[in-house]
């Protein structure tokens, strides 16, 4: 599983519509469509923004490990 199933299993898991997880981003939906069909790649800033939200670590987002393990805090 890769970034893009990550990001948008995420996304379903959570009762989220594109909209609302593209505003949350500062982008429009289509944008972030074009991210979940693999048509631009996603930004590691917009990857910072998913991992807090979700509360997951980015290596899970990235697909590096299969633990959902939170966000590091400072």
């Amino acid at each position: 599983m890769d970034a893009v199933d990550r990001i948008k299993e995420l996304r379903e898991d959570h009762d989220k519509s594109q909209e609302e997880i593209a505003t949350l981003l500062y982008i429009g939906q289509k944008t972030y469509s074009d991210y979940e069909r693999r048509k631009s790649r996603i930004p590691l800033d917009r990857v910072i923004i998913l991992a807090k939200y979700y509360n997951v670590d980015m290596n899970y987002i990235c697909g590096l490990t299969k633990e959902k393990r939170p966000f590091p805090k400072k």
